[in-house]
């Protein structure tokens, strides 16, 4: 358990890369790097994660800082090839391929509500798909997996690319479908008709047996939270800004809570408040 150790957070500008600061200390990664961004919202983003924290810091309500973290520190050495791998071979168990076997009522819901988005799938990336009513996987064809691998693969492998892949990987874990990430990431959908979808078999059995107090609910909110992040993630890093410099080399602050004073004698320039930041532009 972390306290709250800090009163305000601002961002500040440094060699072209935005930084946080709690109090006027550099945010940093848990392995120690200072945690800079290239897009300006996401950074206003990040720092409002840490002004929202009350007396006690909940690092599991911080889903664009673990975004973040994620993509500077690469815990697990993730290269571009390992990640398109990793989304392209889940769309073998997407959830909107699944359609009951026993139940005609719900495998009619299920066509109805998950039928287009499979064929806004195939239509917009060229490729087919079959779904299943076993509890065995669907074979997806590998002319698709290589189509998608290819189309994946298209982008240069730069920061704003990486952050990309970690938000789809992220997206994908929430709500298990491929599918229904990509189709939030465009636009096809919202967050919210995301979640419904990817939570339709246990909506349809809460409509027949009743929801657990505050269980389904929490559920519910939690995934179109961690969704949100994902797509929020990847198209901030879709933007950039322009500001004046307000750089503070002084302090540093790690995210387990030990802070490090480079030069509490020397002064300090005050960083302008997050919300005087705010001048974005389009790509």
């Amino acid at each position: 358990t972390l306290k709250r150790f800090y009163r305000k957070t601002n961002i500040l500008l440094s060699d072209g890369k935005f930084e946080i600061t709690l109090d006027q200390r550099k945010l940093k990664t848990p392995q120690r790097k200072i945690l800079q961004v290239d897009s300006k919202p996401l950074a206003l983003a990040v720092a409002a994660e840490w002004d929202m924290q009350k007396n006690i810091i909940d690092k599991s309500s911080m889903h664009l800082t673990a975004l973040c973290n994620t993509v500077i520190d690469n815990p697990h050495d993730h290269t571009k090839q390992d990640m398109v791998n990793y989304i392209v071979n889940c769309l073998e168990m997407d959830t909107v391929l699944f359609h009951s076997y026993e139940n005609e009522e719900l495998y009619k819901l299920q066509t109805e509500n998950w039928d287009p988005l499979v064929q806004w799938f195939c239509d917009n990336y060229g490729v087919n798909l079959i779904k299943t009513q076993s509890i065995k996987a669907p074979t997806v064809p590998s002319e698709t997996k290589t189509i998608l691998t290819r189309h994946l693969m298209s982008h240069n492998y730069s920061a704003v690319c990486a952050v990309i892949y970690v938000g789809l990987m992220y997206g994908v874990d929430a709500i298990k479908s491929v599918i229904l990430t990509l189709a939030a990431a465009e636009r096809v959908i919202s967050i919210k008709e995301a979640v419904k979808q990817s939570r339709l078999e246990e909506n349809y059995q809460v409509s027949h047996w009743g929801s657990v107090e505050w269980f389904h609910d929490h559920n519910k909110y939690d995934l179109q939270s961690r969704l949100a992040a994902a797509i929020l993630f990847m198209h901030l890093n879709s933007y950039f800004v322009s500001c004046q410099p307000k750089i503070d080399k002084n302090f540093e602050v790690w995210q387990d809570g030990l802070t490090k004073d480079n030069d509490a004698s020397a002064g300090m320039e005050q960083s302008e408040p997050i919300h005087s930041f705010v001048q974005i532009q389009l790509k």
